[in-house]
């Protein structure tokens, strides 16, 4: 059975390549989803998976985040999917996505 998660991750986690980090883990462990910036300087993360798997994505990637990241948070909330996503992206719809 599929879960799907959403999450809000704040602290320092634009400009440290945070979306790139989640990308990567998030193919590794064969999820399926969407990163992307928001403009309050938060990270939205949807992704889709096994249970267990998503609980390692949020407590191994999303807690810790890359090498220059210091995660203050992450808002968790389990949902029900609405919709399947093909493969893991990047959303860029930010003012520092458009240079």
């Amino acid at each position: 059975m599929i879960s799907e998660i959403e999450c809000v991750i704040s602290g320092r986690v634009q400009l440290v390549m945070f979306r790139d980090f989640t990308k990567r883990s998030a193919i590794k462990l064969g999820l399926t989803g969407f990163v992307e910036n928001l403009s309050d300087g938060t990270v939205h993360v949807v992704a889709q998976g096994k249970r267990t798997i998503l609980e390692t994505f949020i407590e191994t990637y999303l807690k810790r985040g890359p090498t220059f990241a210091k995660v203050t948070s992450v808002a968790v909330e389990w949902t029900t999917p609405t919709e399947s996503y093909p493969d893991f992206r990047i959303r860029f719809s930010g003012l520092f996505d458009r240079f």
